[in-house]
């Protein structure tokens, strides 16, 4: 099982550890592709401020963001589940799990990123700011760099197993599972029910998402189907209905941490 999940804007910078090593990364087919935009994105980050603001879609208080970006080879790394801090990685909040629901969220979570594609928690990464929206100069989108290698690395790490894929439609765009996993491939919504009306809910599925993959992770699921999901989510004491391969969680209250 591949449980996918889409990356924070906010990000807890590093404070010390090794410089970036793009070759130590988890997917190493995406290698080629992120030594260009780590390159593109440096080079931009090192011309006129202002312009990679503009390119980036930064506002005049994230001159920080470009500053970094400047350096990003020189940044010091850490986990990258502990350089990701928003409100899905906070639910989650993977360093309090015990030491073995740990190790199954290094080997089966994986996290989409606009400038490395895909990682592990564990892979060690600096606090950078590209999101998935960006045109780089001579580069063109971030999105269109992704498209062809991000499905291939998908349909490898998954294997003949279930795909959760949790990212939001920016992170979805850099590239959809292949058509071998379409039936294999689960994605979710949370419904917040009241007063006999249901609703989207929008920044606070994240947390109501954390805990559902928590979940998973101290059960210590192992799930290879669409229906083994909805069954597992149900035993956590989830209510979960189904439309075809996207599962809906409704909920009374919304998870706000």
């Amino acid at each position: 099982m591949l449980i996918l999940l889409p990356p924070s804007e906010g990000k807890t910078r590093p404070v010390d550890g090794a410089p970036l090593d793009l070759d130590a990364l988890s997917f190493d087919r995406l290698t080629p592709v992120r030594e260009q935009l780590v390159r593109t994105l440096v080079k931009l980050c090192n011309g006129n401020p202002g312009r990679a603001a503009d390119v980036l879609g930064l506002g005049p208080t994230q001159a920080d963001a470009v500053a970094t970006n400047a350096v990003l080879m020189d940044e010091p790394t850490a986990r990258a589940d502990e350089v990701y801090t928003g409100v899905l990685f906070g639910a989650l909040d993977l360093g309090s799990l015990d030491p073995e629901s740990r190790q199954r969220a290094d080997e089966s979570l994986a996290i989409a990123s606009a400038l490395f594609g895909l990682l592990r928690p564990s892979d060690l990464i600096p606090a950078y700011r590209l999101s998935g929206t960006v045109t780089l100069p001579r580069l063109g989108t971030v999105a269109g760099r992704w498209r062809t290698p991000l499905p291939r690395a998908l349909a490898e790490a998954t294997g003949d197993g279930l795909l959760v894929d949790l990212r939001s439609g920016t992170y979805a765009a850099l590239g959809k599972p292949p058509v071998q996993l379409a039936d294999r491939t689960a994605t979710m919504r949370v419904l917040h029910e009241h007063n006999g009306q249901r609703k989207v809910v929008s920044h606070f599925n994240k947390a109501t998402k954390g805990r559902i993959v928590r979940g998973l992770l101290e059960a210590g699921a192992d799930l290879r189907t669409v229906d083994e999901l909805q069954q597992a989510l149900a035993h956590l004491g989830w209510t979960v209905e189904r439309a075809g391969t996207r599962l809906d969680v409704i909920v009374d209250e919304v998870a706000h941490t």
